[in-house]
């Protein structure tokens, strides 16, 4: 049944949860400042379809989901993140397929949209269209044909518009069919022809941060000469794939992530249960000067004031507005 959501977000967790349909299995925030984002997501028959605007640097650990292949793309010429480490312009496309697993990073403001549809269902429609076997790579580049290009971005905004105007157009199920069937045609010219796939190293080095991820969650201390040892790679390697693809070396990466799981224990704790030192040391940090520092060049505002915010939640506009966001 089609449907539809805008929502906008002022905080991170809530804007990564409302994504976890769409295969985002983690976000590390990097941005200074409040956090705001804007999200439309429409729900077709069989095809998904999203409209992003993000404020903040981050980098986003996105597992295609099964059976589906993404498809992103700049709106409006606006930046777009950078996709398994491979920067997209205005006119191309990049896509994923089912079960990919990458990491995508925004630098700063990014305005960017996508489509994911059934793998199979479009390989069986690319087939009667084009008349031969359609087969999408499992990591590309595209540059496709302009009118295919534009044709794609225009169904693509009017879509959202509807469901950012809360027309009953989409509601509709003859207008939803017509749509879905117009945004197939779309998608299979533009994945016609154009396309630069992944190489061999590419994958590799994907692969490599999926299994460093996996790493971390599992076991957040482990040293990381043990880390580089159970990846097969060098140091050097891990550090120069890291700095392509999450912007930042390993030892950063993770202290970033500790971090956020400081400030999100913060934020969900009560302070008779736990103090800003017992959080602090549980995620690895022991000089409590040089954290209150970073976190509040982060979330504009030191620990104790996200801490007694998760108490006091009425008292939040008034914590924000005496630390203020830095840039």
């Amino acid at each position: 049944m089609p449907g539809s959501r805008a929502s906008v977000f002022g905080e991170a967790e809530d804007f990564q949860a409302a994504l976890r349909a769409d295969g985002v299995a983690g976000m590390l925030f990097t941005g200074r400042g409040q956090f705001r984002a804007r999200l439309t997501q429409v729900g077709l028959e069989r095809l998904r379809l999203a409209a992003v605007e993000e404020a903040q640097s981050r980098v986003a650990f996105i597992a295609v989901p099964a059976g589906m292949i993404l498809v992103a793309f700049p709106i409006d010429g606006g930046p777009s993140p950078i996709w398994g480490g491979v920067e997209i312009r205005t006119g191309e496309l990049i896509t994923f397929g089912s079960a990919q697993r990458l990491h995508a990073r925004t630098v700063g403001p990014s305005h960017w949209g996508a489509v994911q549809a059934p793998e199979q269902q479009l390989a069986d429609y690319g087939r009667v269209l084009s008349g031969t076997r359609f087969v999408v790579p499992p990591a590309a580049r595209w540059q496709p044909p302009r009118a295919a290009a534009r044709q794609l971005r225009d169904l693509h905004r009017a879509a959202i518009r509807m469901a950012e105007a809360r027309m009953g157009a989409l509601t509709d199920i003859q207008a939803a069919h017509g749509l879905e069937q117009q945004l197939l045609h779309a998608l299979i010219e533009c994945l016609s022809e154009g396309a630069a796939e992944e190489t061999a190293t590419g994958r590799h080095h994907r692969d490599i941060l999926a299994r460093f991820e996996e790493m971390f969650a599992a076991e957040p201390c482990l040293p990381m000469t043990d880390i580089c040892a159970a990846l097969g790679v060098s140091e050097r390697m891990l550090r120069d794939c890291c700095k392509k693809h999450l912007g930042v070396g390993p030892s950063g990466y993770r202290r970033l992530r500790a971090m956020q799981q400081v400030y999100r224990a913060l934020r969900n704790g009560a302070p008779d249960a736990l103090s800003v030192s017992e959080v602090a040391r549980r995620h690895g940090f022991h000089d409590l000067g040089r954290l209150a520092a970073t976190y509040r060049v982060l979330y504009g505002e030191l620990p104790s004031a996200t801490l007694r915010r998760s108490s006091y939640p009425d008292m939040a506009h008034l914590s924000l507005r005496s630390a203020g966001p830095r840039e």
